[in-house]
């Protein structure tokens, strides 16, 4: 009797880690998107016990960089165990040295690759295949999948022909496409695949393995008589690899009934006109054929599954005796090539063949971007012309090079009968997560099929996010987004007014639009476009205010249960009772582990989704409303209206290529976040003047820099907007002056932050509905343009006189309440305008650069902090080249100086160029000496005078920042970093400790304390936290602190001055709370908790200056004051980074929770001994 078919929904990351957990005996791991997923699938399995098909429970070891991932697997190979490692981009790139070497010893070794971009004029975390088309040399077999079924049946025989051949193997499909499309497919069972294993292959591996009993020297330094020749001996087991390929295929195709083979042909058997492609693209080509023999046309496809070793057996015979026409498709780019990677393998097969082919090649897809069915029929509309085009590229308009194909319609391809629904979300509302759950609900609970992707923007929580869902009785492949949508929900309601988002919503179809209005109001509100389009449409229009009864519910922001219960309830997808009973028992397995009270809340937040139903009957006579497009703004520089404004609206995919002359190597201007406006805040403060003592503490922890004091003038006062309250400004010095917070709400993202630590009692600053707060929109553009920052009146080093500068940091992509970038901020006030910042790859340079919103901005005189970023790896190395670079510049300007005073200028400019000779280390005095020096330059004239003057942005002493988080710090980036701080050379180092990697979703570091669960450490951490600070120290000539904003803003101020005046290098170690640390009391609270977690004795605050030392004083000065170690559990008890471990692993719990304690305590004393036994109070 066969067996029933095991369907489940997943995506393409839980597909190949299925099947990859089952061959692996040893995974060797290391974060980096999009394919975290997996080594994180592996983890979570082996820590529950999970077995693999030999009987074994997974080894899963994190290392401290995809190098060390490549070395450890290396080394576990060799010691005759089964290893595999996951990784995608950049990681790729750091693993090839590792590559060559497993390939050239022929061990069975495993990479499962979700292909991704590469770092060139900008960072994508988003897919192509550039990646694993740069190892193509390296020695491994390459066999690509196309879609999340292909990847479960395709990753087996990736593990079982490297057993076999010996030959190692790269698995890759296409980053977010596959890897994060969720699909509903067929599992195969472990059993089944034990059953396909070559045991006796294996004994062998197991027999050739590095051991005492048996011992042989391996990896030796050969010479010119021999290397060439031991390179060639392989050559045989490369020979064997197709068969050996197309023999596993054929018994996966048995287990399966699925057709696969090295090449797999797809079309008429008489084609004539073909593309060949690999990845996700296949299966958009294959419905876009249906579509084309539909209408008479003779057309078809190879697909790639092994592109390396490219078999020329295999490729002819899927290639059909009538094709004449070959258009090869590559998702990469490679500059200054006769043509991309498989264009050139096809054209080389094909060379000196009886046929001639016309053989075309043509780029698509880069970083994610979406390719449709027309896009493939331009492709073939291409291969019909007389002399089709070659080297082109579809899905973008080059009105430069002329590469493109001109695309003739949009067409969908799905199968008839498919529902398909777009959800609009923001980034950490739960849609994303509640879409999963929904489409895994009809998917596992149905004979549906079912299909989700998420498009995201760069920016972290609080950026756009678009679920595009489908659902039908036919297999469905489409493989892009959505573009005719039954249904489409938003559930931001400011998107009404910044996106088309009922562009695609078919005739007849459901809109759902969460609304903080009534039916009245709501209608009002409404755009007049979305107005029309509703009414000639024929949509059914419904309303629920999801925000108000999320607020009601305790639930804060996140209305997704709400909206999801709404969906369920007018789709009809599946009966509504039903629904009801799946989405709770999915409320459980997903927020369990944050508590009863969590789970409870859901529950009510799904019963309140259909009861908050409003219908809306949409007025006949809005058919008749006029529209006109939206004019470009006129009020703001050209990059913001010709690119930034588009991108902003969605619409990038539409720029030509012409925009962006000038922008080749991917230079963006500085302060363009301060045009986007995204209105994305529920609630936001509102400032009480009467209650407020001045302390400027708002301003100061504001993560996005939208609460400011300002002082104005008699004149600045006068010209206020009407109806603006202003006080008397109180502090020495202020005198005359009056004092306003102003608030800018539209770039406000609510998080509450200054409400909390407002000391004012009642508090000054009260948080308030968005809609209430709309007049300070027009007050925010006079005191921001209007009136001046005076921040030379009262000191920078208090709290208070710091706020009063302009901060050159505002209104970034961070989440709401993020607790890295108020000290972000706090720098740029102290010295932005002579900054230059060399940040690491990880959620500072993504909230810093996603791109067309930049943060960083300059002052009235149009200086301002320069921003760039090289790597994750190599970050400090890439600011300390920036740092050796301009010495260099100021060491000429110096030697030419010197010169110039010897040959006898003039005194004027003798002294002048003394002065800056004298004070050229010095900030302040720098600046001065080059403004006096300048004018007196221009006018000497000499050639001297002129190479000066042509490096005269090097005078004035820079201020050289190297930005990052503690997964860069800690760990890929340490040996660098430790490099750096060794030179003894002035720089200055900010680590932003959030003790997980949160740019790629929470995964463990040398950071990561004990107890702590974190991705990779799913049973919680066991081993104590890395010492960073200590380690510097241990040069004796590094400034090191640890400072905690919200603990002690005084310390923090006081040490970001210190550690920029010390001549030599500097580390500060800056706690930095973390939406990934489920904070129980919201991120809202992150202030506070840091200073529940200096009290508590989690975090200590600390100064080592060796300056001190000179004195003859302790360089060490411990600034927290002893912990209360009993409120120590009670901290832990706030997370849900803790909390979960009880929930999960309650037998290991309380014995981690106290060796936290311990090691805390631990640290303390040895920070204690360091003060001398004495601590500052």
């Amino acid at each position: 009797m066969p067996q029933k078919k095991k369907m489940k929904s997943m995506d393409g990351n839980m597909a190949a880690a299925h099947v990859a957990y089952a061959f692996t005996e040893v995974a060797t791991i290391y974060p980096i998107t999009p394919s975290s997923p997996m080594p994180e699938f592996v983890d979570e399995w082996a820590a529950r016990g999970m077995k693999n098909i030999f009987g074994e429970v997974v080894k899963v070891v994190e290392m401290q960089s995809e190098a060390g991932a490549a070395g450890a697997m290396h080394g576990a190979l060799q010691s005759g165990v089964l290893a595999s490692t996951f990784t995608a981009s950049q990681g790729l790139l750091l693993m090839i040295p590792n590559m060559y070497k497993i390939a050239g010893e022929l061990l069975p070794g495993v990479m499962h690759v979700t292909a991704r971009s590469l770092s060139a004029h900008a960072l994508s975390i988003f897919g192509d295949q550039a990646d694993v088309y740069s190892v193509r040399q390296t020695g491994f077999a390459m066999l690509a999948s196309g879609g999340v079924q292909e990847v479960m049946d395709l990753a087996s025989v990736a593990h079982l022909a490297a057993i076999k051949s010996r030959v190692p193997f790269m698995h890759f499909f296409d980053g977010f496409r596959t890897s994060h499309e969720i699909q509903k497919i067929e599992v195969i069972d472990y059993e089944d695949l034990k059953h396909l294993l070559d045991n006796d292959a294996l004994d062998q591996f197991r027999k050739r393995a590095l051991k005492p009993q048996n011992p042989v020297t391996r990896g030796t330094n050969m010479n010119p008589d021999i290397y060439f020749q031991v390179r060639e001996a392989s050559n045989p087991f490369y020979y064997a690899v197709p068969d050996c390929v197309e023999a596993y295929m054929s018994e996966i195709n048995k287990l399966t009934g699925r057709e696969y083979h090295p090449f797999n042909y797809y079309g008429s058997p008489d084609a004539e006109n073909v593309i060949v492609a690999m990845g996700s693209v296949t299966e958009t080509v294959q419905e876009t054929i249906d579509y084309l023999i539909n209408k008479g046309e003779k057309v078809g496809l190879i697909s790639v599954h092994l592109y390396r070793p490219f078999s020329e057996k295999y490729f002819m015979k899927a290639l059909p005796a009538t094709a004449k026409r070959i258009a090869v498709l590559e998702r990469t780019k490679e500059p200054g090539a006769n043509g991309e990677p498989l264009y050139l393998d096809v054209r080389d097969v094909l060379f000196g063949k009886k046929e001639k082919y016309v053989i075309v090649g043509g780029r698509y897809g880069l970083s994610s971007k979406d390719t449709t069915p027309g896009q493939i029929i331009a492709v073939y509309d291409n291969l019909k012309l007389p002399e089709p085009k070659n080297g082109f590229t579809i899905g973008i308009t080059d009105d430069v090079t002329f590469t493109s194909l001109p695309v003739k319609e949009n067409i969908s391809t799905s199968p008839e009968g498919t529902f398909a629904a777009k959800f609009f979300g923001i980034g950490a509302d739960g849609t994303v997560g509640a879409n999963k759950n929904s489409l895994k609900i009809i998917g596992d609970n149905t004979d549906m099929y079912a299909q989700a992707y998420f498009a995201y923007d760069a920016k972290k929580s609080g950026g756009v996010t678009i679920s595009h869902l489908r659902f039908g009785k036919k297999l469905i492949k489409s493989p892009y987004l959505v573009i005719d949508a039954d249904f489409v929900a938003c559930h931001v309601p400011a998107y009404i007014e910044q996106y088309d988002i009922l562009d695609g919503l078919k005739k007849g179809g459901t809109f759902l639009l969460n609304s903080i209005w009534d039916v009245e109001e709501t209608k009002k509100r409404l755009p007049d476009s979305i107005k029309k389009y509703l009414a000639e449409n024929g949509i059914k229009f419904y309303i629920i205010n999801a925000t108000q009864i999320a607020e009601e519910l305790g639930l804060g922001t996140r209305t997704n249960s709400i909206m999801q219960a709404a969906f369920f309830k007018l789709a009809n997808v599946i009966p509504y009772d039903e629904s009801v009973k799946y989405m709770k028992t999915a409320v459980d397995k997903t927020y369990g582990k944050k508590g009863d009270d969590v789970v409870k809340m859901n529950y009510q937040a799904i019963d309140k989704g259909s009861d908050g139903l409003v219908k809306v009957e949409v007025p006949a006579e809005w058919k008749n409303l006029k529209t006109e497009k939206e004019k470009a703004r006129g009020d703001v520089p050209e990059f913001v209206r010709n690119i930034a404004d588009p991108m902003n609206r969605l619409e990038g995919d539409s720029l030509p290529v012409s925009a962006f002359n000038g922008m080749q190597d991917g230079t963006f201007p500085q302060g363009t976040s301060a045009y986007e406006k995204r209105g994305i805040a529920v609630n936001v403060p509102e400032w009480q003047p009467d209650e407020c003592i001045q302390c400027n503490q708002c301003a100061y922890v504001c993560p996005h820099a939208v609460i400011r004091p300002f002082l104005l003038d008699g004149k600045e006062a006068a010209g206020v907007p009407a109806g603006t309250t202003l006080i008397d400004a109180k502090g020495k010095g202020l005198e005359g002056l009056k004092f306003r917070i102003q608030v800018s709400p539209l770039d406000c993202t609510g998080c509450g932050n200054c409400e909390q630590t407002c000391p004012a009692k009642p508090k000054a600053l009260i948080m308030k509905p968005l809609g209430t707060q709309l007049v300070e929109n027009d007050r925010w553009p006079y005191f921001e343009k209007k009136v001046t920052y005076k921040d030379t009146l009262m000191p920078k080093n208090t709290v208070k006189g710091s706020q009063f500068a302009q901060p050159l940091f505002q209104y970034s992509g961070a989440c709401a309440g993020c607790g890295e970038t108020p000290y972000i901020k706090l720098i740029t006030q102290l010295m932005g305008d002579r900054m230059m910042v060399a940040n690491a790859t990880g959620c500072s340079s993504i909230y810093s650069s996603s791109a067309p919103s930049t943060p960083f901005c300059v002052n009235a005189e149009g200086r301002g902090p320069s921003w760039a970023s090289s790597l994750f790896e190599d970050n400090a190395e890439y600011g300390y080249g920036m740092r050796i670079g301009v010495e260099q510049m100021r060491d000429h300007i110096a030697d030419l100086s010197g010169g110039m005073i010897a040959a006898g200028a003039s005194p004027e400019l003798k002294a002048a160029l003394q002065k800056w000779l004298d004070g050229r280390n010095d900030p302040e005095a720098s600046k001065a000496a080059a403004a006096a020096l300048v004018p007196l330059l221009e006018k000497d004239g000499s050639p001297q005078a002129k190479e000066i003057l042509r490096l005269k942005d090097y005078l004035a002493k820079r201020s050289v920042w190297v930005i990052g988080g503690d997964g860069w710090a800690y760990d890929i980036g340490y040996g660098g970093l430790d490099h750096v701080l060794a030179s003894g050379d002035e720089i200055n180092i900010l680590v932003l400790d959030t003790e997980v990697y949160s740019n790629t979703g929470g995964q463990s570091s040398k950071s990561t304390p004990t107890a702590a669960v974190a991705k990779f450490a799913s049973s919680g951490k066991r081993v104590r936290k890395k010492d960073l600070g200590m380690m510097a120290m241990s040069y004796g000539y590094v400034y090191v602190a640890q400072v905690a904003m919200g603990a002690n803003q005084a310390q923090t101020l006081r040490v970001i001055q210190e550690a920029e005046a010390y001549p030599g290098p500097s580390l500060i170690i800056a706690y930095s709370p973390c939406i990934n640390h489920g904070l129980r009391a919201g991120m809202g609270k992150s202030h506070l908790e840091s200073k529940l977690a200096v009290e508590c004795g989690y975090w200590h605050l600390y100064r080592y200056n060796p300056l001190l030392e000179r004195e003859g004083k302790n360089p060490f000065t411990l600034d927290s004051k002893e912990p209360d170690w009993a409120k120590f559990q009670d901290f832990l008890q706030g997370e849900v980074r803790y909390t979960s471990l009880k929930k999960e692993f309650p037998a290991v719990a309380a014995d981690l929770f106290k060796a936290a304690e311990d090691n805390a305590r631990w640290r303390y004393k040895s920070y204690q001994r360091l003060a001398g036994g004495e601590q500052k109070q």
